[in-house]
């Protein structure tokens, strides 16, 4: 089998493209096998091939969240899934069994794991998931790239925005980062929302790219103060939600640009996990600092809902050979990338 592995943590001089590599095998109950067409890059695998605390590999170990692709075999117990099926996959797994699982909240599960971090991935021919893991591909979506970007960055997203932060009609929002899949994803979710949107890039083409779609207002934020260039232009108020994965570089401009009762949700720390704040501003402003990773079934279903209505789409910034999945991990690491960053890995 074919696949994107890595034998040990390090830069991109581990990656390994292989050819012989063993089939997964198919548990007896409740899993599916994909011959996968298309896998997306995430910054996950980026920070699982630099290495992440508590995380080990057994090599070699492909790496790959996101994938789309044709369902070859199932568990004998498996009604819900079809051979021959057209699936996205979710790559957030979860023990289905415990408190949080039986309310319905599979990603607050203290089980909770991901494919290509904590179980073998989607930069392979071939991936075995739950059933509870997948969903089939709407009849509109032909396009294996795009099916293979959808389901981790909007499904982040969509937990952060709707479920967790609440986008209401109305709600001014700031999205750090235009141009990574969570933002776009989140760009996307609160314009369908009725929100007008903020967001921010170092880059003129990407900020005049994310007004094409739909942002209202754009912020360079290389040479601009954010929190200072937003109460400035909304008269000292502020925007009710922050959407920041960013972290540590961010968070003061962050908090400087809520305004009262306003809301931050975070999925992430790409510039580092340490923040520091003053508490009276948090009481005093009565903001509420929500945390959020991936997503739940239902959650699952709306997106996929949103998919088949046409809506959703997510870009992609280009396509790549599997064998050639430096130049993908390269693509992503440059930050140049508007939309996703694709594997090719199947036969249309």
């Amino acid at each position: 089998m074919r696949a994107l592995t890595i034998d040990a943590h390090g830069g991109l001089e581990q990656l390994r493209y292989r050819e012989d590599l063993p089939e997964p095998v198919l548990p007896p109950s409740g899993g599916v096998r994909v011959r996968l067409r298309a896998a997306a890059l995430n910054h996950l695998d980026l920070f699982t091939l630099g290495g992440l605390p508590g995380v080990s590999i057994t090599p070699p170990w492909t790496l790959g969240a996101d994938g789309t692709g044709i369902v070859a075999e199932v568990s004998d117990d498996v009604r819900t899934i079809a051979i021959g099926d057209r699936v996205l996959i979710n790559p957030g797994i979860s023990c289905r069994t415990c408190e949080y699982c039986r309310a319905g909240e599979h990603s607050l599960c203290p089980l909770f794991r991901l494919l290509g971090e904590h179980h073998p991935g989607t930069f392979a021919e071939q991936v075995i998931v739950p059933v509870t893991n997948v969903r089939r591909v709407p009849a509109s979506m032909t396009d294996h790239a795009v099916a293979a970007a959808f389901t981790l960055a909007t499904l982040t997203a969509w937990r952060m925005c709707v479920s967790r932060a609440q986008v209401r009609a109305g709600d001014e929002v700031l999205i750090w980062g235009i141009g990574g899949g969570v933002a776009l994803a989140a760009l996307q979710i609160c314009k369908a929302r009725g929100a007008r949107v903020w967001v921010t890039s170092s880059k003129a083409e990407k900020l005049e790219r994310a007004r094409a779609l739909g942002a209202d207002e754009t912020i360079d934020h290389s040479s601009t103060d954010v929190g200072k260039e937003i109460r400035r232009r909304t008269g000292r108020r502020g925007v009710d939600v922050v959407v920041d994965s960013v972290g540590e570089r961010t968070w003061d401009q962050s908090l400087g640009s809520l305004a009262r009762g306003g809301r931050l949700v975070t999925c992430g720390g790409t510039s580092g996990p340490q923040l520091a704040m003053d508490v009276r501003r948090l009481f005093w402003h009565q903001w509420s600092i929500l945390g959020s990773t991936m997503g739940n079934d239902a959650e699952f279903d709306a997106i996929v809902g949103e998919l088949a209505a046409g809506r959703l789409v997510p870009p992609v910034d280009s396509v790549h050979a599997l064998a050639d999945g430096r130049a993908a991990f390269e693509r992503l690491r440059s930050g140049a990338q508007f939309g996703k960053v694709v594997l090719r890995i199947g036969d249309d």
